[in-house]
């Protein structure tokens, strides 16, 4: 199984290879590395564990074969969000970028496109609408005072404080969500950037660099834990597993629910095109499981949802499901996906319940028609 440590992790691989009795093995690389070898390399791997974006890379080379809805035994229970791009009666905006919807259903010509039919790209699954983490302490009054913006990425006031993630398909929408609530630009599709509109948001952050903006940029939620942990910066764009991490450090911080929205993204699980006779029955067993309840469970301790939470519920204690899925306080201490103790009784979620969340989404993770441009340039901007 090809993918990113979001979802391959070992306390996972262990629970499926006990229920299932088939033996996993976990390729794990960053996201852009996993993108250029699912892509290229279809033969490396069987399952492909990534998000919903990375199809645009992937579908073009027929790397991966089309999922049979009929052999997913809890098809049917997959909520409105990856079928239809919205969920709850508030969502009523079109979020920007790569809408899973728009790349879940295999169409009669081989397109990926959001009309139903028996056959799919990917299985939806993890989700989740990040935007940034900063210490309670540490922002200066001048911004604490007004509402939160993804704008404080870019406030002078914490220059040298601030890190970005370091994935131009990830890092660069949040950068182009800061630069356009700080009123620097103002971008026609953020989700798809144009040429000359890449070409201005790289000369900016660049400036930005060379006045000591940026203390750093991470590849996975390991790495931006440790910088804030570190003490090297005190507001940055983030993940949801770092957060634990932070909670068993002991900071007090906050996850900002953005004026602008919340930058979404949905992972899945693909099938490489060569995979055939036992091999495949096996792929599908490992689809089926995720939708049995326990992986979900596991992935809300984390701060992930899953697409049919329902199932999730009789794995999870009153108290947790409130707390993920509710946006609760919490009643009593919560455990984390692998440790006993992880929220601490009367914490409450920032963002709300789920709905609230997904609801409230600005744009989704995507792969822009100028991709291979946008990486050259954000490049530059790295080693800038």
């Amino acid at each position: 199984m090809l993918g990113t440590s979001v979802t391959l992790q070992e306390h996972i691989r262990e629970r499926a290879e006990h229920d299932l009795g088939i033996r996993l093995r976990f390729i794990v690389d960053d996201g852009s590395s996993v993108q250029r070898e699912g892509a290229m390399h279809p033969e490396r791997y069987e399952l492909y564990d990534q998000w919903f974006h990375s199809l645009d890379c992937l579908w073009p080379t027929h790397a991966l074969q089309p999922i049979d809805c009929s052999r997913v035994r809890r098809w049917e229970e997959i909520n409105a969000l990856p079928r239809t791009g919205r969920i709850g009666r508030s969502a009523v905006r079109r979020a920007a970028g790569s809408v899973p919807a728009d790349r879940l259903f295999v169409q009669s010509d081989g397109s990926l496109g959001r009309t139903p039919s028996e056959r799919i790209s990917m299985l939806p699954l993890t989700h989740n609408a990040d935007s940034f983490v900063y210490l309670d302490d540490a922002l200066p009054a001048t911004l604490t005072a007004g509402e939160e913006s993804w704008a404080w990425l870019l406030a002078p006031e914490l220059a040298g404080r601030v890190a970005l993630q370091a994935d131009a398909a990830i890092g660069a929408i949040d950068a182009a969500l800061a630069v356009e609530a700080s009123g620097l630009m103002r971008f026609k599709d953020i989700g798809n950037l144009e040429i000359e509109e890449i070409d201005q948001l790289i000369a900016t952050l660049i400036e930005f660099k060379r006045r000591g903006h940026f203390a750093g940029f991470w590849s996975s939620f390991a790495e931006a834990a440790q910088l804030m942990i570190a003490n090297k910066v005190v507001i940055q764009s983030i993940w949801s597993p770092a957060t634990i991490e932070l909670e068993r450090a002991g900071l007090r911080f906050r996850l900002a629910r953005p004026r602008e929205g919340y930058r979404a993204w949905f992972g899945g699980l693909g099938i490489s095109r060569l995979a055939h006779g036992r091999v495949l029955d096996a792929a599908y067993e490992y689809l089926n499981w995720w939708l049995e309840g326990w992986a979900g469970a596991t992935m809300a301790r984390q701060g992930f949802y899953i697409s049919n939470p329902e199932r999730s519920r009789g794995h999870m204690s009153t108290a947790e499901w409130a707390y993920w899925y509710d946006g609760a306080p919490a009643s009593t201490d919560l455990p984390g996906p692998t440790s006993q103790h992880l929220v601490q009784a009367g914490q409450m979620r920032d963002g709300g319940d789920y709905v609230a969340r997904m609801s409230r989404i600005a744009v989704w993770d995507s792969v822009m028609d100028e991709h291979n441009y946008l990486v050259r340039r954000w490049t530059e901007f790295m080693r800038s």
